[in-house]
């Protein structure tokens, strides 16, 4: 499909009204954040059937927030001020992307298989693409199902301390493998979209690199999470808090981790853009490319 022909904008178009107003009606995106959500939407379907793996992100990550959200919402304070996402949180976790996906658009024009030796700069992006939204989806599920995990998260940076749920840079066993499972599911979608489009592809290798990224770019985001976002715990209410949060009791909670520098929104791009880089670079040429 050529990148923003008649088919792939009028397909962008449709594909990004829907997703920008099924967002505003389910009442997980705000009015501010569908129309970003709409104008990253339309640039990534028109430039390559790849982009459409924002809507599979965007479709499972919602259904991932929204899962048992009052139980959530009893956890984390931060879940407590709503499921909707403004632009700042569409973007962080699309705006990489959607550059990705136009620089292919103009650079090389058609999507095409991974093939590092005969198109490097394509597969390159292709890989940068895929490694974007496998980290994406990997975080939100990581987030999202990890903190319902029956048993004690620790601090990635201090394995041996036990964290209350909702901590920022917490881990547990199934949310890391929640994070995988979301990078498969990025993998298997391209797959899909690629044999759509005629195009040659290698799903062992596929599955294998967006299940890596998925690992890699979550637990990025735990790192990153645990020494530059701030968490509080209030012992009275059982409850996890962010220093972003701008509570005017929050000298009142007990600091777990980390210092006040980076939002949620910041962290998350960090780990996007730090993954898809290595991602491009390093791991899909390491994966495609061995033989």
């Amino acid at each position: 499909m050529l990148p923003f022909s008649l088919t792939s904008s009028t397909l962008g178009f449709l594909i990004a009204t829907a997703l920008a107003a099924r967002g505003v009606r389910r009442r997980s995106l705000s009015k501010s954040g569908a129309a970003a959500a709409w104008i990253v939407g339309f640039l990534s379907v028109a430039a390559g059937l790849r982009g459409t793996s924002l809507l599979l992100f965007y479709m499972v990550g919602t259904a991932a927030t929204k899962f048992r959200h009052a139980e959530k919402a009893r956890i984390d304070a931060t879940a407590q001020v709503g499921a909707e996402r403004g632009p700042s949180q569409v973007l962080a976790c699309s705006a990489v992307g959607v550059v990705c996906s136009v620089w292919h658009a103009v650079a090389c024009g058609e999507e095409r298989a991974i093939d590092f030796e005969e198109e490097p700069l394509a597969s390159s992006l292709a890989c940068a693409i895929i490694s974007h939204y496998a980290t994406c989806l990997a975080d939100t599920l990581a987030s999202e199902m990890g903190i319902l995990a029956s048993h004690t998260p620790i601090l990635i940076t201090k394995p041996w301390v036990s964290v209350p749920a909702g901590t920022n840079g917490g881990i547990t066993l199934s949310g890391t493998l929640w994070s995988g499972f979301g990078g498969l599911v990025i993998a298997i979608g391209v797959i899909i979209l690629d044999m759509m489009s005629g195009i040659t592809v290698w799903p062992l290798r596929t599955v294998i690199f967006g299940t890596m990224c998925g690992l890699v770019g979550s637990l990025l985001d735990s790192l990153f999470g645990a020494t530059l976002q701030s968490s509080y715990y209030d012992d009275e209410k059982r409850v996890s808090h962010c220093g972003e949060e701008g509570n005017e009791s929050i000298s009142k909670l007990r600091h777990i981790s980390g210092a006040n520098i980076l939002t949620n929104a910041q962290v998350n791009l960090a780990s996007v853009i730090l993954t898809t880089v290595v991602g491009a670079v390093y791991m899909g040429p390491l994966v495609y490319s061995y033989s």
